[in-house]
């Protein structure tokens, strides 16, 4: 009988080694534990409590029969550059200097480079965790490192941008440190430019602010179809400091995002939030984990979806409170449009509590339109896909207006109604 998980794996192992991807940055003892945990546990699937609903499998088994790793050159990505940021370009999973910008009084360069990153690299991001942790650390080629520290004078755009010949999978990866008193805006944007194969993105970020720094993340994921991406963030957020972050997803076979966020001291708090719409037979995918480990600190998450056609949209959350985590404020809510009774939406928010003086809570919806606010502006002589449209556009408000980055917010706004 042929073991097909097996095959899987070996496969990935294998074509990654043909193929060049060398992690020069990490420990060789963490590079063979990653190996042997992938070859005992497999790719994820449907069997895995965390993978139910996102069998990547299933996918890789299906769609990378074989794996070249052959690109097309990066050239002129102007369309995708904002007005008023420093760009920093990430082609086909690796830093690029050439097409990059100089930012004054930041660090930035690959991780193999980083003098001082040596003990920050995997400190958040355990391969025991995550088979797909465990790939990136075996794989991950250069990757990208980015000090901030005062405060930079315009927003950071980082571009992960991916062209590819034949069948490809990348393991980019990026350390992001915040130092005491730093304060920041970074933008990043997933995008793909005529891929001949199918891509499989195994984005891994670590993301440490340090006491009283602030940092405001956004996120905007908008490949095509022949792309396949997990991005898994983990990060650390010290006393005082303010994490905030948006992720807005509109393309993209498959998109898994993990974003895991530790607040590790107390008087810091963290605010998630998170739009997606799926359409065809895409499948999005939110899994999101705070974990209150001090006193007196708060989080706040909001995350809404529309799934279209036969789509799949999941949304998994978890509240973990610890014991000591006393005078904790936390919320969590999910709200979801189903377009289609051929659509799937899946969410499961949670509360894990150990402490006894804390105000926590969760909810989550999913319905269709509202059909007395659709007869509303229909009966004011404004057509059906009209009206359902300028719903759609105001269920979605409340998250796309969180981006404080005016241009930004206007591109993520002209993404959300071209998918509608």
């Amino acid at each position: 009988m042929i073991d097909l998980k097996t095959n899987i794996t070996q496969n990935i192992i294998e074509s990654l080694t043909a193929s060049g991807s060398k992690v020069a940055f990490m420990p060789d003892a963490a590079v063979v534990e990653a190996i042997r945990l992938l070859e005992d546990e497999g790719i994820p699937n449907n069997k895995a409590e965390d993978y139910k609903y996102c069998n990547l499998e299933a996918v890789i088994r299906k769609e990378f029969k074989t794996i070249t790793n052959q690109f097309n050159p990066i050239g002129n990505i102007n369309a995708y550059k904002l007005n008023n940021c420093y760009h920093i370009v990430i082609a086909n999973g690796i830093y690029d200097e050439n097409l990059s910008d100089k930012i004054p009084g930041i660090q930035l360069g690959t991780l193999e480079n980083a003098k001082n990153a040596s003990s920050k690299i995997a400190s958040l991001a355990d391969v025991k965790s995550d088979v797909m942790i465990a790939i990136n650390t075996a794989f991950s080629s250069k990757g990208l490192f980015l000090q901030i520290a005062g405060v930079p004078d315009k927003p950071i755009h980082i571009i992960n941008v991916v062209s590819s010949k034949e069948n490809a999978f990348i393991n980019p990866r990026q350390l992001i440190v915040l130092e005491k008193n730093a304060n920041a805006v970074i933008i990043e944007t997933f995008v793909s430019i005529d891929n001949k194969g199918n891509v499989f993105q195994n984005h891994l970020s670590e993301v440490i602010l340090e006491e009283n720094s602030n940092l405001k993340s956004y996120r905007i994921q908008n490949e095509d179809i022949k792309s396949y991406q997990v991005n898994t963030t983990q990060v650390s957020v010290k006393k005082y400091a303010n994490y905030s972050t948006g992720t807005y997803t509109f393309g993209g076979s498959l998109v898994r995002n993990n974003l895991n966020v530790a607040l590790d001291s107390d008087l810091c708090e963290a605010h998630l939030n998170g739009l997606f719409i799926a359409g065809g037979v895409q499948l999005i995918d939110n899994h999101t984990l705070v974990d209150h480990k001090f006193p007196n600190c708060q989080s706040n998450e909001l995350y809404k979806g529309i799934a279209k056609d036969k789509s799949t949209g999941i949304f998994n959350g978890k509240i973990f409170v610890q014991k000591d985590a006393q005078k904790t404020n936390a919320y969590q809510s999910s709200k979801n449009i189903l377009m289609s009774d051929d659509a799937t939406i899946n969410t499961k928010p949670q509360l894990e509590i150990y402490a006894d003086d804390v105000k926590c809570s969760h909810g989550t919806s999913t319905g269709k339109v509202d059909e007395n606010a659709l007869f509303y502006l229909k009966a004011r002589g404004i057509g059906e896909e009209s009206a359902r449209k300028l719903l759609l556009q105001a269920f979605a408000q409340e998250v796309i207006d969180k981006v404080e980055v005016e241009e930004l917010r206007e591109r993520i706004t002209v993404m959300f109604n071209g998918v509608l």
